[in-house]
């Protein structure tokens, strides 16, 4: 559930509907995701999942599983 919407998120955040995420993804991996667009996929994901990231949290996210682990613990009732 968390992987399927992060996904959608990423895909109009990055205007590619074609991608495909993975839990060792990271900036590098994703074309056009510099600091702009990184502050554009938080604010998405904290609508969405209806939270708020702390900026040490955000510091500290390396990859898509970092940023998964993150929402399960802010949501848990998501799994």
């Amino acid at each position: 559930m968390i992987h399927d919407e992060l996904q959608d998120i990423m895909r109009r955040v990055f205007n590619n509907p074609d991608l495909a995420i993975s839990d060792d993804m990271n900036a590098d991996d994703v074309e056009n995701w510099d600091s702009l667009t990184h502050i554009n996929l938080v604010i998405e994901v904290e609508k969405h999942f209806e939270t708020k990231f702390k900026n040490a949290e955000i510091a500290r996210l390396q990859c898509i599983g970092d940023f998964k682990a993150l929402i399960r613990k802010k949501r848990p009732e998501l799994g």
